[in-house]
């Protein structure tokens, strides 16, 4: 085999696998209430622990958001104005209790499971004892909550009725504004999409075309 010819097939094996590694992977996105704190800065951070074991201090405020996504890295904030001033002026403070500020955002009907529709989201002012939690502020103003076996947090205000961090089979993920994420390049079995083939198909042709243009040479 002539030093073209096998430059040629190695161009085209070359170019079939960087279509094929090109293709980015794609993450399981799960449906939950994600938990959140404002920081000193005053935006929205992912909190590292439950709700059953967060203290917040007089003060805090808090969120949660029921969405699809991967992982708190592509988590979806709590929406609508988060100002513990506002939420809370109507509450006085008393001896031995401390006053949270809590947001709660039930979600968008794009992230809602089969059959349901999410609840307006709502904010409200939690006065609990010192020593309590997170969930417990949750649980002064946003009843029923619905938790697992694990203690992850199912169900505020009885949204959703049913499912627990499901995992989504073939569900984009949502961005901050509550609109779903376009899926890339799957198709509903897992496999490669259609533009991932048709990328292939045409290296291939081009690929064949120019082996064939060098052999037409040497003859």
């Amino acid at each position: 085999m002539s030093t073209l010819r096998r430059g040629g097939i190695a161009l085209l094996v070359g170019a079939v696998l960087a279509v094929l590694f090109a293709a980015p992977a794609q993450a399981d996105a799960y449906r939950y209430w994600s938990f959140w704190f404002k920081n000193d800065q005053g935006a929205w951070a992912y909190a590292t622990q439950g709700p059953a074991t967060a203290k917040p201090s007089d003060g805090d405020v808090e969120g949660f958001r029921f969405a699809v996504s991967e992982d708190s890295a592509d988590a979806a904030e709590p929406r609508g104005a988060a100002d513990f001033a506002a939420i809370c002026a109507g509450t006085e403070k008393k001896d031995g209790q401390k006053r949270i500020a809590l947001v709660i955002d039930f979600g968008t009907g794009e992230d809602a499971p089969s059959g349901e529709t999410p609840p307006k989201a709502r904010t409200a002012c939690a006065q609990i004892a010192e020593d309590g939690t997170s969930a417990d502020a949750l649980a002064a103003v946003a009843k029923p909550l619905r938790y697992d076996s694990n203690a992850l947090l199912c169900a505020i205000s009885g949204y959703p009725k049913s499912g627990c961090g499901e995992q989504m089979s073939d569900a984009g993920s949502s961005d901050r504004t509550g609109a779903p994420a376009a899926s890339e390049n799957a198709d509903d079995d897992g496999g490669p999409s259609v533009g991932l083939l048709a990328g292939l198909a045409a290296v291939l042709v081009l690929g064949v075309a120019a082996i064939w243009q060098a052999r037409r040479r040497r003859g």
